[in-house]
């Protein structure tokens, strides 16, 4: 049984879909949670007229604090079991293999935006895709029906 899920969320409420699924996964396993977010390594922040705003390590505090909020609003989710939340910095899907293997996942659990066929036959580069090729711990992704219309 896992012990240790990963679940990364890029902040869109589709991403989230998963998180129930991984709590109750994570009750009946005795589990721990990681959430995970990934953001890209921020740049300076400029003004229009080339005055800087923010340097990058001050945008990457900010992002870090925005990011650690999202993720505590959804441990509520996750009642009854422990949870961390953590904020890595850089490539999403190469951040999350490495927060896998550095933590000792046992599961990655992650949330596929619903695609057509023809995107998930031609486009594999997608970064659940990555994760699913790469990763060295099992992977659940979790395909919500698209919708018609």
């Amino acid at each position: 049984m896992a012990k240790r899920i990963l679940v990364p969320l890029d902040g869109a409420p589709s991403s989230e879909a998963v998180v129930s699924l991984v709590a109750d996964i994570a009750r009946s396993a005795g589990s721990t949670v990681r959430l995970l977010h990934v953001d890209p390594v921020p740049e300076t922040v400029e003004h229009a007229n080339g005055r800087v705003i923010a340097y990058a390590d001050q945008e990457m505090a900010r992002l870090e604090c925005e990011g650690l909020e999202y993720l505590q609003g959804l441990e509520a989710t996750l009642q009854g079991v422990p949870v961390e939340c953590i904020v890595r910095f850089g490539d999403a899907a190469q951040e999350i293999l490495v927060e896998a293997e550095a933590w000792g996942a046992d599961l990655i659990a992650v949330t596929a935006t619903p695609a057509s066929l023809f995107r998930r036959l031609f486009r594999r580069s997608g970064v659940v895709d990555q994760i699913e090729r790469k990763a060295d711990v099992p992977a659940v992704v979790y395909r919500p029906q698209r919708r018609a219309g």
